[in-house]
């Protein structure tokens, strides 16, 4: 956890906390916190805090200091809300975990005499917008940590992005309790690039990249029995009518869950049990109660959360890294868009039938100054018919395009723009690391081929990577 010296503005106050009671804050936009836990013991969604440290919460940050036995905690600095809630979901909440740890248990068990046996719990998170839905799969993760699993964190929700930017969806062992103030690790992630955050814009392509994680993942769990058995928390969008509910129904399926946890809505969990448990008996639907602690967001509060993520991916957390600018000439990269090529020629189609967009077709994007503030996703792919199916590397932000000299001068968490997707050269060796949303490369022999790398078009506006959809 991010931990701070016990100097810095602002007022100091202590809360005392009883059993199954939490302190509930919720941090300005321009401010920050400390907060430490004087004794007693608590958590920060599953996490617990360190006895005596003091810990920096970072602007725009809603957590809630949650103890099953009685604590005191102590804050210092400016906080827009800050109470203390005496009825709590967390019972529910915790005896989720106890059944799905047993369930663990027994895949275990069965894993060296019945592979069918062998699979813990896949459980899918569903719920409307502001339900708690993220902060149930981050409570859900850290407690079975701390018995000893590693499960699956799986993050279809494009719009906001828990493990990577927006506009994505990921994958990513979960090895130890998720750190309270930066989040989800970031060591091992496994990345699709959507390129929007709402699937309406392309609801078949959405649907081929989950398909894509989905089958990446059960070749993984295949050769890994522990994996297999630690099983998948799986988070989803708050999008849960129409093509949302469509794409609800299609992601429980693919990913095979077992388990769904409604949150807030009588209604969808009524739908649920009639479409999925006809098909599908062995499912359990279990609705629980959100949080009373659980912020409602307008769409201006969205985007500029989405574009807080986006920043932070180059700057970090606190603003403590620094990106790299890069230049590259227009020869050495090739741009693609996924969607909008045709399908099929008016003389393939019946008598007055219209030609459809390809939804899933790959589009080259010419190379010129409309590709100026945006963020493009750097693929694995070493061929462009793979790139659907391949994930991303990093992200790289669009600073300048001189037509003139044909450069295009970008931000990159790292110097220069070096992936194992680039195509293979003779002489070359390189290593791609992700932390904490980096991607860093080590290239110990100079290539001496000529090389392509593949991005992918993401739009943001000018403001700081505000996504414009």
């Amino acid at each position: 956890m991010s931990s701070a010296p016990a100097t810095g503005p602002g007022s100091t106050r202590q809360f005392k906390l009883d059993r199954e009671s939490e302190l509930r804050v919720e941090v300005g936009p321009d401010t920050q916190i400390r907060i430490r836990l004087l004794s007693g013991t608590a958590e920060i969604f599953g996490t617990e805090l360190p006895p005596d440290t003091w810990l920096s919460i970072p602007p725009r940050h809603k957590f809630a200091v949650f103890t099953w036995n009685g604590a005191t905690v102590e804050l210092e600095g400016f906080s827009d809300v800050e109470y203390v809630a005496d009825e709590t979901p967390m019972v529910s909440y915790v005896n989720v975990h106890a059944i799905l740890d047993a369930r663990r248990s027994r895949a275990k068990a069965a894993a060296s005499s019945d592979v069918d046996n062998s699979q813990g719990p896949r459980v899918i998170v569903v719920g409307p917008t502001d339900s708690g839905k993220s902060s149930l799969c981050r409570m859900l993760l850290s407690w079975a940590s701390k018995q000893g699993w590693k499960p699956t964190f799986v993050d279809l929700d494009i719009g906001q992005g828990s493990i990577t930017i927006p506009g994505c969806i990921a994958a990513t062992p979960i090895e130890m309790p998720i750190d309270a103030v930066e989040g989800i690790p970031l060591e091992m992630p496994l990345v699709y690039f959507y390129g929007h955050t709402t699937p309406s814009m392309n609801g078949d392509l959405y649907k081929v990249l989950v398909k894509e994680l989905a089958q990446t993942l059960e070749r993984q769990f295949l050769g890994n029995a522990e994996s297999r058995a630690a099983g998948m928390v799986i988070n989803t969008m708050g999008w849960v009518e129409g093509l949302g509910y469509e794409l609800l129904l299609h992601a429980i399926d693919t990913f095979n869950a077992n388990v769904v946890l409604v949150l807030g809505q009588e209604k969808l969990c009524s739908m649920l049990k009639d479409v999925v448990q006809k098909n599908k008996p062995n499912v359990d639907i279990v609705k629980l109660h959100k949080s009373g602690g659980v912020v409602p967001r307008n769409p201006k509060v969205r985007q500029k959360a989405r574009s807080s993520r986006i920043r932070e991916y180059f700057y970090g957390l606190l603003d403590d890294l620094s990106p790299h600018s890069n230049i590259v000439n227009f020869s050495d990269i090739s741009v693609f868009r996924i969607g909008g090529g045709p399908q099929a020629p008016r003389s393939a189609l019946p008598i007055g039938a219209e030609p459809l967009a390809d939804p899933v077709r790959l589009v080259p994007v010419t190379v010129n100054r409309d590709l100026l503030h945006l963020v493009l996703a750097v693929s694995y792919a070493k061929e462009p018919d793979q790139i659907i199916s391949s994930n991303v590397a990093g992200f790289i932000y669009v600073t300048d395009i001189d037509i003139m000299r044909k450069t295009i001068t970008f931000l990159a968490p790292c110097a220069g723009l070096t992936s194992p997707g680039l195509k293979s050269c003779e002489g070359i060796k390189q290593g791609a690391k992700i932390s904490r949303g980096l991607l860093y490369v080590i290239t110990l022999v100079p290539c001496r081929k000529e090389r392509t790398w593949y991005l992918l078009g993401f739009i943001f506006s000018p403001h700081w990577f505000l996504v414009d959809t």
